[in-house]
C-alpha cells in the first residue's frame, strides 16, 4: 500500500505494477505485495525512504531487472540467494559449490 505522504509518481508507479500483475492473473494480495516491495525497493535506491536494506541499495533496480530473478525467468535465483537459501537449511559443503551445484542442493530438498 502506498505510504503517507508518498510522491504522486510513486503512488502511480504502485497502481500499475498493481494492475499488472493482476492482469496477469495474479491474486489481489500478491499484487499488492509485489507493488509495495517494488516501490519500496525504489525509494529506498533514490533515496527517498529514512531507512533502507542492504540488499535494495547493493542491488540493481526493479525497472532495470526487469524480472530477470523471478524464479522463473531465464536467470532464476542469484548465486547469494540460493546460497543464503542453503545457509537457512543447513546444506553442508555450502560454501564450496558454484551457483548450479547450489541450485541442485536447495531444489532436491
Amino acid at each position: 500500500m502506498p505510504q503517507p505522504g508518498q510522491s504522486a509518481k510513486r503512488t502511480r508507479q504502485y497502481e500499475h505494477i498493481k494492475d499488472s500483475v493482476l492482469h496477469r492473473g495474479g491474486s489481489e494480495k500478491r499484487a499488492k505485495e509485489i507493488a509495495g516491495r517494488t516501490v519500496n525497493k525504489v525509494r529506498a535506491q533514490t533515496g527517498e525512504a529514512k531507512t533502507a536494506s542492504k540488499t535494495s541499495l547493493n542491488d540493481m533496480s526493479p525497472s532495470k531487472r526487469g524480472g530477470e530473478r523471478s524464479h522463473s525467468g531465464a536467470g532464476g535465483r542469484t548465486y547469494a540467494q540460493l546460497y543464503q537459501e542453503a545457509q537457512t537449511r543447513k546444506i553442508s559443503g555450502r560454501s564450496s559449490m558454484n551457483k548450479a551445484e547450489l541450485l541442485k542442493a536447495v531444489g532436491r530438498r
